[in-house]
Protein backbone atom coordinates (compact mmCIF):
# COMPACT_ATOMS: atom_id res chain seq x y z
CA UNK A 1 0.00 0.00 0.00
CA UNK A 2 1.30 3.40 -1.31
CA UNK A 3 0.44 6.46 0.63
CA UNK A 4 0.95 9.91 -0.68
CA UNK A 5 1.94 12.65 1.96
CA UNK A 6 1.64 16.32 0.34
CA UNK A 7 1.34 19.72 1.72
CA UNK A 8 1.75 23.27 1.24
CA UNK A 9 5.37 25.05 2.30
CA UNK A 10 6.06 25.13 6.19
CA UNK A 11 2.92 22.61 6.68
CA UNK A 12 5.57 20.36 8.50
CA UNK A 13 5.05 17.11 6.56
CA UNK A 14 8.61 15.91 6.21
CA UNK A 15 8.20 15.93 9.89
CA UNK A 16 5.03 14.01 9.89
CA UNK A 17 6.76 11.43 7.68
CA UNK A 18 9.64 11.08 9.97
CA UNK A 19 7.54 10.44 12.71
CA UNK A 20 6.06 7.44 11.11
CA UNK A 21 8.57 6.35 9.16
CA UNK A 22 11.19 7.03 12.04
CA UNK A 23 13.03 8.08 9.17
CA UNK A 24 15.73 11.50 9.28
CA UNK A 25 14.85 13.11 6.33
CA UNK A 26 15.96 16.85 5.76
CA UNK A 27 13.13 19.52 6.67
CA UNK A 28 12.42 22.77 4.81
CA UNK A 29 14.68 22.20 2.02
CA UNK A 30 12.14 20.73 -1.01
CA UNK A 31 12.56 22.58 -4.19
CA UNK A 32 12.20 21.58 -8.22
CA UNK A 33 13.92 18.75 -9.01
CA UNK A 34 13.68 17.11 -6.00
CA UNK A 35 12.60 13.31 -5.42
CA UNK A 36 9.73 12.05 -2.77
CA UNK A 37 11.20 10.88 0.65
CA UNK A 38 9.92 6.99 0.47
CA UNK A 39 10.04 4.90 3.76
CA UNK A 40 8.92 1.78 3.96
CA UNK A 41 7.24 0.80 7.78
CA UNK A 42 5.58 -2.69 9.17
CA UNK A 43 2.12 -2.35 10.10
CA UNK A 44 1.75 -2.78 13.67
CA UNK A 45 -0.52 -6.05 14.41
CA UNK A 46 -0.47 -7.04 17.67
CA UNK A 47 -2.63 -10.23 16.80
CA UNK A 48 -0.14 -11.75 14.27
CA UNK A 49 2.37 -11.24 17.04
CA UNK A 50 0.02 -13.18 20.02
CA UNK A 51 -0.31 -15.82 17.78
CA UNK A 52 3.04 -16.33 16.54
CA UNK A 53 4.20 -16.25 20.15
CA UNK A 54 2.71 -19.06 20.47
CA UNK A 55 3.18 -21.20 16.98
CA UNK A 56 6.27 -20.00 16.99
CA UNK A 57 7.72 -19.99 13.19
CA UNK A 58 10.60 -19.43 12.50
CA UNK A 59 9.96 -15.78 10.77
CA UNK A 60 7.62 -13.22 11.45
CA UNK A 61 6.68 -11.15 8.71
CA UNK A 62 4.12 -8.30 8.65
CA UNK A 63 2.29 -6.02 6.52
CA UNK A 64 4.10 -3.26 4.61
CA UNK A 65 2.74 -0.03 3.88
CA UNK A 66 5.34 2.73 1.80
CA UNK A 67 4.67 6.27 2.64
CA UNK A 68 5.53 9.04 0.03
CA UNK A 69 6.56 12.56 1.14
CA UNK A 70 5.74 14.65 -2.34
CA UNK A 71 7.85 18.35 -2.60
CA UNK A 72 5.53 21.23 -0.91
CA UNK A 73 6.46 24.70 -2.81
CA UNK A 74 7.13 24.48 -5.99
CA UNK A 75 5.28 21.33 -6.21
CA UNK A 76 1.96 22.71 -4.75
CA UNK A 77 1.02 25.93 -3.60
CA UNK A 78 1.15 28.18 -7.33
CA UNK A 79 -2.79 27.63 -8.05
CA UNK A 80 -2.11 25.63 -11.30
CA UNK A 81 -2.00 21.99 -9.43
CA UNK A 82 0.93 19.99 -8.91
CA UNK A 83 3.72 20.24 -10.96
CA UNK A 84 3.96 17.62 -13.54
CA UNK A 85 7.09 15.79 -12.60
CA UNK A 86 5.29 14.84 -9.36
CA UNK A 87 2.03 14.07 -11.09
CA UNK A 88 2.63 10.06 -12.08
CA UNK A 89 4.11 8.95 -8.41
CA UNK A 90 1.02 10.86 -7.10
CA UNK A 91 -1.53 9.53 -9.03
CA UNK A 92 -0.03 5.70 -8.32
CA UNK A 93 -0.51 5.97 -4.62
CA UNK A 94 -3.39 4.28 -3.03
CA UNK A 95 -4.62 7.58 -0.89
CA UNK A 96 -3.30 10.54 0.00
CA UNK A 97 -2.23 12.33 3.70
CA UNK A 98 -2.68 16.25 3.57
CA UNK A 99 -0.55 17.59 6.54
CA UNK A 100 -1.90 20.78 7.59
CA UNK A 101 -0.57 23.14 9.58
CA UNK A 102 -2.51 24.16 12.93
CA UNK A 103 0.97 24.44 15.30
CA UNK A 104 2.70 28.05 15.34
CA UNK A 105 6.46 28.61 15.59
CA UNK A 106 7.58 32.16 14.92
CA UNK A 107 10.62 30.77 13.85
CA UNK A 108 9.07 29.19 10.75
CA UNK A 109 6.55 31.61 9.36
CA UNK A 110 3.67 30.83 7.31
CA UNK A 111 4.11 31.40 3.68
CA UNK A 112 0.06 33.25 4.16
CA UNK A 113 1.28 35.17 7.28
CA UNK A 114 -1.00 33.25 9.57
CA UNK A 115 -1.72 30.16 10.50
CA UNK A 116 -5.62 28.95 8.99
CA UNK A 117 -5.79 25.07 8.27
CA UNK A 118 -9.34 25.84 6.97
CA UNK A 119 -7.74 28.21 3.99
CA UNK A 120 -5.02 25.11 3.89
CA UNK A 121 -7.25 22.49 3.16
CA UNK A 122 -9.33 24.50 0.47
CA UNK A 123 -6.08 25.61 -1.08
CA UNK A 124 -4.96 22.09 -1.59
CA UNK A 125 -8.32 20.99 -2.44
CA UNK A 126 -7.97 23.25 -5.31
CA UNK A 127 -4.58 21.93 -6.54
CA UNK A 128 -5.81 19.12 -6.75
CA UNK A 129 -9.18 19.54 -8.68
CA UNK A 130 -6.91 22.08 -10.65
CA UNK A 131 -4.98 18.72 -11.68
CA UNK A 132 -8.00 16.59 -12.53
CA UNK A 133 -9.47 19.69 -14.49
CA UNK A 134 -6.64 19.81 -16.63
CA UNK A 135 -6.68 15.56 -17.03
CA UNK A 136 -10.14 15.31 -18.24
CA UNK A 137 -9.44 18.40 -20.60
CA UNK A 138 -6.59 16.77 -22.46
CA UNK A 139 -8.52 13.33 -22.36
CA UNK A 140 -11.57 14.84 -24.00
CA UNK A 141 -9.63 16.44 -26.90
CA UNK A 142 -7.88 13.52 -27.80
CA UNK A 143 -11.62 11.20 -27.09
CA UNK A 144 -13.40 13.92 -29.54
CA UNK A 145 -10.83 13.58 -32.55
CA UNK A 146 -10.71 9.67 -31.86
CA UNK A 147 -14.55 9.19 -31.54
CA UNK A 148 -15.02 10.54 -35.13
CA UNK A 149 -12.98 7.93 -36.53
CA UNK A 150 -14.93 5.00 -34.30
CA UNK A 151 -17.18 2.41 -35.79
CA UNK A 152 -20.46 3.03 -34.94
CA UNK A 153 -20.42 0.05 -32.10
CA UNK A 154 -17.16 1.75 -30.53
CA UNK A 155 -18.44 4.93 -31.00
CA UNK A 156 -21.21 4.89 -28.47
CA UNK A 157 -18.98 3.56 -25.68
CA UNK A 158 -16.98 6.70 -26.69
CA UNK A 159 -19.65 9.04 -26.41
CA UNK A 160 -20.28 7.90 -22.62
CA UNK A 161 -17.40 8.10 -21.62
CA UNK A 162 -16.90 11.55 -22.90
CA UNK A 163 -20.27 12.29 -21.47
CA UNK A 164 -19.36 11.27 -18.40
CA UNK A 165 -15.93 13.13 -18.39
CA UNK A 166 -17.89 16.46 -18.74
CA UNK A 167 -19.95 16.08 -16.00
CA UNK A 168 -17.42 15.27 -13.83
CA UNK A 169 -15.59 18.53 -14.61
CA UNK A 170 -18.26 20.57 -14.67
CA UNK A 171 -18.34 19.00 -10.76
CA UNK A 172 -15.03 19.86 -10.20
CA UNK A 173 -15.43 23.46 -11.74
CA UNK A 174 -17.84 24.02 -8.96
CA UNK A 175 -14.94 22.74 -6.48
CA UNK A 176 -16.59 19.45 -6.15
CA UNK A 177 -14.07 16.62 -5.78
CA UNK A 178 -14.71 13.19 -7.38
CA UNK A 179 -15.22 11.10 -4.42
CA UNK A 180 -18.33 13.81 -3.34
CA UNK A 181 -19.71 13.05 -6.55
CA UNK A 182 -22.38 10.59 -7.93
CA UNK A 183 -20.53 7.86 -9.58
CA UNK A 184 -22.73 4.96 -10.52
CA UNK A 185 -20.51 1.20 -10.65
CA UNK A 186 -20.47 1.27 -14.40
CA UNK A 187 -18.92 4.49 -14.42
CA UNK A 188 -16.22 3.68 -11.93
CA UNK A 189 -15.61 1.06 -14.18
CA UNK A 190 -15.23 3.37 -17.08
CA UNK A 191 -13.00 5.60 -14.84
CA UNK A 192 -10.58 3.06 -12.76
CA UNK A 193 -7.69 3.24 -14.90
CA UNK A 194 -7.41 7.40 -14.42
CA UNK A 195 -6.13 7.62 -11.14
CA UNK A 196 -7.66 11.03 -10.89
CA UNK A 197 -6.11 12.63 -7.42
CA UNK A 198 -9.80 13.99 -6.28
CA UNK A 199 -10.89 10.63 -6.11
CA UNK A 200 -8.63 8.82 -3.48
CA UNK A 201 -9.28 8.37 -0.36
CA UNK A 202 -8.06 11.50 1.84
CA UNK A 203 -6.54 11.73 5.82
CA UNK A 204 -6.21 15.15 6.88
CA UNK A 205 -3.58 15.02 9.43
CA UNK A 206 -4.01 18.34 11.33
CA UNK A 207 -0.35 19.13 12.49
CA UNK A 208 -0.74 21.00 16.11
CA UNK A 209 1.08 22.23 19.20
CA UNK A 210 2.30 19.46 21.42
CA UNK A 211 0.32 22.31 24.21
CA UNK A 212 -3.03 21.05 22.12
CA UNK A 213 -2.20 17.44 22.09
CA UNK A 214 -5.23 17.58 24.96
CA UNK A 215 -7.50 19.30 22.16
CA UNK A 216 -6.99 16.62 20.12
CA UNK A 217 -10.45 15.24 19.60
CA UNK A 218 -12.24 18.33 19.52
CA UNK A 219 -10.53 19.66 16.71
CA UNK A 220 -11.11 16.29 14.64
CA UNK A 221 -14.44 16.86 15.36
CA UNK A 222 -14.44 20.59 14.42
CA UNK A 223 -12.77 19.75 11.30
CA UNK A 224 -14.68 16.54 10.75
CA UNK A 225 -18.03 18.42 10.25
CA UNK A 226 -16.57 20.82 7.95
CA UNK A 227 -14.51 18.29 5.49
CA UNK A 228 -15.53 15.13 6.24
CA UNK A 229 -17.28 13.21 4.03
CA UNK A 230 -17.03 10.33 1.29
CA UNK A 231 -13.78 8.38 2.09
CA UNK A 232 -12.40 11.69 4.12
CA UNK A 233 -10.89 11.30 7.68
CA UNK A 234 -9.54 13.58 9.86
CA UNK A 235 -6.48 13.47 12.52
CA UNK A 236 -4.82 15.59 14.96
CA UNK A 237 -1.36 14.86 16.01
CA UNK A 238 2.01 17.18 16.78
CA UNK A 239 4.61 15.52 14.17
CA UNK A 240 7.26 17.31 15.67
CA UNK A 241 6.44 15.49 19.19
CA UNK A 242 5.73 12.15 17.56
CA UNK A 243 9.34 12.74 15.81
CA UNK A 244 11.00 13.15 18.90
CA UNK A 245 9.30 9.90 20.51
CA UNK A 246 10.90 7.53 17.73
CA UNK A 247 14.27 8.40 19.41
CA UNK A 248 12.99 7.08 22.59
CA UNK A 249 12.98 3.03 23.48
CA UNK A 250 9.43 1.85 22.69
CA UNK A 251 8.55 1.03 26.17
CA UNK A 252 9.41 4.66 27.21
CA UNK A 253 7.63 6.09 24.53
CA UNK A 254 4.77 4.51 25.29
CA UNK A 255 4.96 5.76 29.03
CA UNK A 256 5.32 9.40 27.68
CA UNK A 257 2.27 8.41 25.53
CA UNK A 258 0.19 7.32 28.42
CA UNK A 259 1.35 11.00 30.53
CA UNK A 260 0.16 12.83 27.94
CA UNK A 261 -3.03 11.17 27.62
CA UNK A 262 -2.33 9.56 23.86
CA UNK A 263 -3.48 5.92 23.57
CA UNK A 264 -1.71 5.09 20.42
CA UNK A 265 1.28 6.28 18.33
CA UNK A 266 1.24 8.65 15.47
CA UNK A 267 1.99 5.50 12.85
CA UNK A 268 -0.44 3.23 14.44
CA UNK A 269 -3.24 6.13 14.10
CA UNK A 270 -2.75 7.14 10.45
CA UNK A 271 -2.23 3.32 9.23
CA UNK A 272 -5.86 2.43 11.11
CA UNK A 273 -7.23 5.50 9.86
CA UNK A 274 -5.75 4.77 6.40
CA UNK A 275 -7.09 1.22 6.53
CA UNK A 276 -10.70 2.14 7.35
CA UNK A 277 -10.35 4.77 4.32
CA UNK A 278 -9.16 2.03 1.69
CA UNK A 279 -11.07 -0.61 3.19
CA UNK A 280 -8.53 -2.71 4.05
CA UNK A 281 -8.38 -6.10 6.24
CA UNK A 282 -5.39 -8.51 7.14
CA UNK A 283 -5.68 -11.98 7.01
CA UNK A 284 -3.04 -14.36 7.82
CA UNK A 285 -0.95 -17.52 6.69
CA UNK A 286 1.07 -19.15 9.59
CA UNK A 287 3.50 -22.37 8.95
CA UNK A 288 6.50 -23.66 10.69
CA UNK A 289 8.73 -21.77 8.33
CA UNK A 290 6.93 -18.27 8.39
CA UNK A 291 4.04 -16.61 10.05
CA UNK A 292 2.48 -13.44 8.01
CA UNK A 293 -0.12 -11.29 7.28
CA UNK A 294 -1.32 -9.98 4.47
CA UNK A 295 -3.33 -7.22 3.22
CA UNK A 296 -6.58 -7.15 1.27
CA UNK A 297 -9.80 -5.11 0.48
CA UNK A 298 -12.56 -6.19 2.09
CA UNK A 299 -14.68 -8.54 0.99
CA UNK A 300 -12.20 -9.93 -1.19
CA UNK A 301 -12.85 -13.46 -2.07
CA UNK A 302 -11.20 -16.32 -0.65
CA UNK A 303 -9.47 -17.38 -4.49
CA UNK A 304 -8.21 -13.88 -4.89
CA UNK A 305 -6.98 -13.75 -1.67
CA UNK A 306 -4.67 -16.85 -2.24
CA UNK A 307 -3.24 -15.03 -4.85
CA UNK A 308 -1.90 -12.69 -2.65
CA UNK A 309 0.19 -15.23 -0.92
CA UNK A 310 1.47 -16.86 -4.58
CA UNK A 311 -0.10 -17.18 -7.64
CA UNK A 312 -0.07 -20.51 -7.85
CA UNK A 313 -2.46 -20.88 -5.36
CA UNK A 314 -4.92 -18.55 -7.19
CA UNK A 315 -4.66 -20.82 -10.14
CA UNK A 316 -4.79 -24.11 -8.60
CA UNK A 317 -6.92 -22.94 -5.96
CA UNK A 318 -9.11 -26.03 -4.68
CA UNK A 319 -10.48 -24.69 -1.04
CA UNK A 320 -9.15 -22.80 2.16
CA UNK A 321 -9.18 -23.81 5.54
CA UNK A 322 -10.03 -20.75 7.46
CA UNK A 323 -10.36 -20.72 11.75
CA UNK A 324 -10.04 -17.58 13.51
CA UNK A 325 -6.55 -16.00 14.85
CA UNK A 326 -7.52 -16.61 18.80
CA UNK A 327 -9.11 -19.71 17.84
CA UNK A 328 -5.81 -21.21 16.26
CA UNK A 329 -3.90 -19.13 19.56
CA UNK A 330 -6.51 -21.29 21.80
CA UNK A 331 -5.33 -24.52 19.99
CA UNK A 332 -2.05 -24.00 19.67
CA UNK A 333 -1.46 -25.92 16.09
CA UNK A 334 -3.61 -26.16 12.96
CA UNK A 335 -3.60 -30.21 13.65
CA UNK A 336 -5.47 -29.87 17.26
CA UNK A 337 -7.84 -27.14 15.45
CA UNK A 338 -8.63 -30.15 13.11
CA UNK A 339 -9.17 -32.36 15.89
CA UNK A 340 -11.09 -30.59 17.33
CA UNK A 341 -13.67 -29.38 14.25
CA UNK A 342 -12.96 -25.51 14.69
CA UNK A 343 -11.38 -25.34 11.16
CA UNK A 344 -14.21 -24.66 8.60
CA UNK A 345 -13.12 -25.86 4.63
CA UNK A 346 -14.57 -21.93 2.93
CA UNK A 347 -14.61 -22.34 -1.81
CA UNK A 348 -13.25 -19.62 -3.90
CA UNK A 349 -16.34 -17.16 -3.42
CA UNK A 350 -16.16 -17.17 0.53
CA UNK A 351 -14.79 -13.45 1.41
CA UNK A 352 -11.56 -13.63 4.06
CA UNK A 353 -12.43 -11.92 7.09
CA UNK A 354 -10.37 -9.57 8.94
CA UNK A 355 -7.75 -11.54 11.66
CA UNK A 356 -8.60 -14.87 10.03
CA UNK A 357 -6.14 -17.78 9.37
CA UNK A 358 -6.03 -19.23 5.85
CA UNK A 359 -4.46 -22.11 5.05
CA UNK A 360 -5.00 -22.40 1.07
CA UNK A 361 -4.54 -26.30 -0.51
CA UNK A 362 -4.38 -26.45 -4.49
CA UNK A 363 -3.02 -28.02 -7.55
CA UNK A 364 0.33 -26.83 -9.02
Amino acid sequence: MDLGIIGLAQSGKTTVFNAVTRGHAQTGVYGAGVEPNIGVVKVPDERLDRLCAVLKPKKVTHADVRYLDFPGAPAFGRGGGPAAQFLASLAQCDALIHVVRAFTNEAVPHPEGSIDPHRDIASMDMELIFADQGFIERRLERLDTEVRSMRPGEREAGEREMALLRRLKEGLEGEKPLRAQSISEDEARMLANYQFLTDKPLLLVLNIDEGAVGEATKMEEEFRARWGGPHVEVAALCGELEMELTELAEEDAAVFRADMGLSESGLDRMIRLSYDLLGLISFFTVNPEEGRAWTIRRGTPAVVAAGKVHSDMERGFIRAEVIGWEELMECGSLAEARKRGMVRTEGKSYPAQDGEVLHILFNV
